[in-house]
């Protein structure tokens, strides 16, 4: 009789003792424990394992598939992540396997898991190819590391493993919004198309298409999406550019619940005409943030505004003249706001713990002055991750870090210190200028300007 093989210990025969499980994997004998088992849920291979064992005690199991694979997911079973010497297998392998036992959801959020994101060691790992001569125009992602990139007319889809794509066309010629709902499911919308569209892109197909009207019944279009635990939001804008508002969908549902920041604009009122082009839920504070700007003649100007979606009511604005926001970002963990002046091309926070009628931004740069009237930071997109701010400057990313003075925690009453930290490797730095940055499980996505591909960034360590 083979050994057995469990928990680093050799043992000579199977142990009586009743909460201990014997498996037989190709030839190859594994000793493990029930509660190990349980750990993959219901309806699984292993769950279905110790449910014949408890009926039949010394009765080993037979299962006709590769024990290395399987020594890989058992460990997977007793600690949740894979063991190191998992790099040195495929991963298409390692799907096909944990799909055989029914624990392919424990080996995703085991390498896409966000907790398992290493800012510091992001460097270029992979670059996403798409059909076309379109460059992507806007990529969404999700929880779980999949990502969706709209490219002209179509959307092509990549699934966690990164693995196996898909592509759809969308009636839109160009998509200027783009939402992860699901793996499957995302939500789009164009400036010069009406309506936002729900497409389901396993098949190919609209599933609804969700409309706003003004007081004229004239139709509309998407402006911005944003989404939080339970609601959907879309800012739309008149056909006609005079009015815009946001409105509040149910997650499940896809109906109406309510309607904020609505303007009717008549006249010059610029500050009314202007939608909003970005939106984020700020889930420690159950507030919405939507920011929106304009290039006029005298500069560029715009709003940043936080809203309580259950009242309706508008909790504070700031509005912006001097140093316009190029982008903005919300960022729960740090507590703040950021933004990179369209003008200076600088990272500045306003501190959400201390929100007032005159708070203003704290610039966290080098405090550059513009020179010439030139826009350094035009095009800079800047989000926040965990306890990190990314800011494309050019082709290079910058990595923003609050540093904690002390042992006080983060500071109260005074000025906050943020640092620029160095990113991954050097050889990774630098190229065409990027237009799109997203996040998703353990990865940072990004394009550059007139390349037809997506480049994938992660940590050495989550690499298979």
């Amino acid at each position: 009789m083979p050994p057995f093989v469990g928990d680093g210990i050799v043992q000579s025969q199977p142990k009586s003792d009743s909460n201990i499980v014997t498996i037989d994997v190709g030839g190859q004998l594994f000793q493990t424990t029930k509660q190990t088992l349980t750990t993959a849920g219901t309806k699984t291979f292993f769950s279905r394992i110790s449910e014949s064992v408890s009926t039949s005690p010394f009765h080993i199991p037979f299962v006709d598939r590769d024990p290395e694979i399987f020594s890989l997911l058992l460990s997977l079973l007793r600690t949740g992540n894979l063991p190191s010497k998992a790099k040195s297998f495929d991963l298409q392998d390692l799907i096909q396997e944990s799909r055989f036992y029914g624990i392919e959801k424990l080996l995703i959020d085991s390498l896409s898991n966000p907790s398992q994101f290493e800012p510091f060691n992001l460097h270029r790992s992979l670059i996403l190819p798409l059909n076309g001569r379109d460059s992507p125009s806007a990529i969404a992602t999700t929880r779980y590391g999949s990502v969706h990139v709209a490219h002209g007319s179509k959307i092509t889809s990549f699934d966690w493993s990164l693995r196996r794509k898909s592509t759809v066309l969308t009636q839109f010629t160009a998509v200027d919004s783009l939402l992860a709902i699901s793996p499957s499911i995302a939500a789009a919308g164009a400036n010069d198309f009406s309506g936002l569209q729900i497409l389901d892109l396993e098949n190919g197909i609209v599933k609804e298409t969700l409309n706003w009207e003004n007081v004229t019944r004239s139709g509309s279009t998407v402006q911005a999406i944003g989404s939080g635990p339970n609601h959907l939001f879309t800012s739309f804008e008149s056909s006609r550019r005079n009015s815009n508002s946001i409105v509040v969908y149910d997650f499940e549902t896809l109906k109406p619940v309510s309607e904020i920041s609505h303007n009717e604009i008549f006249g010059a009122d610029i500050g009314s005409a202007i939608p909003a082009t970005k939106l984020e839920w700020v889930n420690g504070y159950n507030l919405l943030m939507a920011c929106g700007s304009h290039s006029g003649p005298f500069g560029v100007n715009g709003y940043l505004r936080l809203w309580d979606i259950r009242s309706g009511n508008m909790v504070w604005d700031i509005n912006e003249k001097i140093d316009c926001f190029a982008d903005v970002s919300v960022s729960d963990s740090l507590s703040a706001i950021f933004k990179v002046g369209v003008n200076s091309g600088e990272v500045s926070y306003v501190d959400l713990r201390n929100l007032s009628e005159g708070n203003e931004w704290v610039c966290i740069g080098d405090k550059r002055k513009v020179v010439n009237g030139k826009k350094e930071g035009k095009g800079c997109k800047i989000e926040a991750q965990g306890n990190q701010v990314f800011c494309t400057k050019g082709g290079d990313v910058e990595l923003w870090s609050e540093v904690i003075m002390g042992n006080s925690g983060l500071m109260e009453d005074k000025k906050r210190i943020f640092k620029k930290n160095l990113m991954g490797r050097v050889k990774d730095m630098g190229g065409d200028k990027i237009n799109n940055l997203a996040f998703g499980g353990s990865r940072m996505f990004l394009t550059r300007k007139d390349q037809q591909c997506v480049e994938v960034w992660q940590g050495s360590s989550r690499e298979l």
